[in-house]
């Protein structure tokens, strides 16, 4: 999570509570890809939705209650350099505690 988000991400459990924070933070940390059981998921389109970069999935829209939303992105083979390790990454690139707009 970029360092600019920090704060909002301290409010999450104060925001949302507990469960809703820690069923976002199954889900991407288990199965960022798939649709969230419980939560509404999609995919955005256009601009918003585009990947960061190859390997990158488009940004999925996550609502964590009706007082949140949170976009993220994937990849399921990040490397920090050519040579390094692949892993699984996520990226938080917006969390949103107002309303649609």
């Amino acid at each position: 999570m970029h360092r600019k988000f920090f704060d909002h991400w301290e409010q999450l459990v104060p925001t949302v509570g507990i469960k809703a924070a820690q069923q976002f933070w199954d889900h991407v940390s288990r199965s960022p890809g798939e649709p969230d059981p419980i939560a509404s998921t999609c995919f955005l389109r256009g601009k918003p939705g585009r990947p960061q970069g190859e390997g990158w999935s488009r940004t999925v829209h996550y609502e964590i209650s009706g007082a949140g939303r949170i976009d993220y992105q994937y990849s399921d083979s990040y490397k920090t350099s050519p040579d390094g390790d692949e892993h699984r990454v996520v990226a938080i690139l917006t969390i949103n505690y107002t309303s649609h707009s």
